[in-house]
């Protein structure tokens, strides 16, 4: 929009003198103030957002666009911007409940908006209204745009041209633990009469950061889709805001490329995500998605016993199909065996009056041939019998020789054996005999009366004898005239008989 050329005026002359900072900032505040006293719309790119904290104060922006600089290179340009209190009050709901999102950094806006410098800030704007209907048809245009690239690549419809099992029922899942929609879920499945197996990969279902967690989970089965049938996405119910991560570029663009049917059960009923699109089958809800699949394997196991019915029905009818074939063969079995039974009794009759002249001659031939090797077989068995009888001598020749061999081997060992254990008994004699010496010796060392003779007296106790033993201990002393029994005292408290 063109500036207001009445209110235009001339650049005041500055005087040679020095300005403080502060007047040429005011002089600044106002020529702009004169200069773009009206409000314009602007169009331009959300690139910083501060909303304002705990549902109160203000909306601070930072406003961008892409210009063409010197040179023709390309040169974004920004702006701080404004939505005060009392306005971002009236503005950020309808707003949100216009484009079925809040405002947030990266959208583009059609702003009306006020120039405003102040000394201490610097240029603004301050927005005092904005246009939803520009924010919705830029929204359309980049869906139309990811969805253009989408088919451009065929991915569209490539993860609906794979085939999804009859009974899918190793199913992994992404979505929130914590989510409702989850819950529903798996409650669905467990009250089906089927058994699913079914594993859950987490990942953030909302936001900024869902695209990058929802991609991180498509990974992770990628590397073990051998272990699945389908993959299943799904959330519950939420607003068109928490939503929008469903229409990213990237996480369409991977679920249409994924090598398993994607299922999805996003909880919206107006419009589909790009996601949707993409995906192989795309239901409204979680608890959908769940009735789909039992109802899957319900019209399955319908058909199976469709078919059971069937071939039962079919086995039936070919069974009394052959069961009549097989009487009217048995009858016919039975017409021609009888037949061919009057014919082979003649022809064994005619064999049989042929067969009993044939035996008698081959009867006679063989009797005489039979006598002729009896005689043959009688006297081989004569000289067989010699040679064995010579064979037998022979081998009884050889034992006795071994045997006379063996034991004169045998007598020669027991006699050194006999020698050696006579040998050890001298041993052993002589040993015993040196100790019997030995302890006689020790014996006699030991009697009293050698004892005595020697000075020495042996005393036998019943108890051990120690400088501790207490008095009153008896001792038995041997004297060669005999035994004396003596007791011990102690000196300390016996007293002395000299010193009374």
């Amino acid at each position: 929009m063109a500036l207001r050329s009445s209110r235009r005026t001339a650049a005041p002359q500055l005087p040679l003198a020095p300005v403080p900072l502060a007047e040429l900032l005011r002089r600044v505040r106002d020529v702009l103030a004169l200069a773009f006293d009206d409000a314009y719309w602007v169009t331009a790119e959300i690139a910083e957002l501060t909303l304002p904290r705990f549902g109160a104060g203000h909306c601070y922006l930072t406003l961008t666009d892409p210009t063409t600089g010197v040179g023709g290179a390309e040169v974004r340009t920004q702006v701080r911007a404004t939505i005060w209190r009392n306005r971002y009050e009236l503005l950020g709901p309808h707003f949100e409940q216009q484009t079925g999102q809040p405002l947030r950094a990266g959208m583009r806006v059609l702003a009306r908006c006020q120039v405003r410098f102040h000394e201490q800030y610097g240029l603004s704007l301050d927005i005092i209204a904005l246009d939803a209907s520009y924010t919705v048809g830029d929204l359309a245009r980049q869906r139309a745009e990811t969805i253009a690239k989408l088919e451009a690549r065929d991915l569209l419809q490539r993860n609906k041209r794979l085939s999804l099992a009859l009974a899918p029922q190793r199913l992994a899942v992404i979505s929130s633990a914590t989510a409702a929609g989850w819950q529903d879920f798996v409650r669905q499945l467990e009250e089906a009469p089927y058994a699913f197996n079914v594993a859950l990969f987490p990942a953030a279902m909302q936001g900024q950061e869902a695209p990058a967690s929802i991609l991180g989970a498509l990974e992770q089965i990628k590397r073990q889709r051998k272990h699945f049938d389908a993959v299943i996405i799904i959330r519950g119910g939420g607003s068109r805001t928490d939503l929008l991560c469903f229409d990213d570029y990237g996480l369409a663009a991977a679920i249409g490329a994924f090598p398993l049917p994607v299922l999805t059960g996003i909880g919206h009923d107006r419009d589909e995500a790009v996601a949707d699109l993409t995906a192989h089958t795309a239901l409204k809800t979680p608890t959908a998605v769940a009735i789909f699949l039992v109802e899957r394997l319900a019209r399955l196991e319908a058909a199976l016993n469709g078919y059971g019915v069937r071939i039962h029905e079919l086995c039936t009818q070919q069974l009394g199909q052959y069961s009549a074939g097989l009487q009217r063969l048995g009858r016919q079995l039975v017409q021609s065996s009888q037949g061919r039974l009057s014919q082979e009794q003649n022809t064994l009759r005619q064999r049989l009056r042929r067969a009993t002249e044939i035996p008698r001659e081959a009867l006679a031939r063989e009797s005489r041939q039979l006598a002729t090797q009896q005689q043959h077989l009688r006297r081989a068995a004569l000289h067989a019998a010699d040679r064995q009888r010579r064979h037998v001598r022979h081998l009884g020749r050889l034992v006795l020789r071994r045997f006379r061999q063996l034991h004169q081997r045998r007598r020669e060992a027991l006699l050194r054996q006999r020698y050696q254990l006579e040998v050890a008994a001298v041993r052993a004699t002589a040993r015993h005999a040196l100790a019997l010496a030995a302890a006689v010796t020790r014996h006699a060392s030991l009697d009293p009366m050698h004892l005595g003779q020697r000075g020495y007296l042996r005393a036998d106790s019943l108890h051990p004898i120690s400088p501790s033993s207490p008095p009153g201990t008896l001792l038995l002393l041997q004297l060669p005239d005999g035994p004396l029994p003596v007791q011990v005292v102690d000196l300390a408290t016996t007293p002395d008989p000299h010193t009374r």
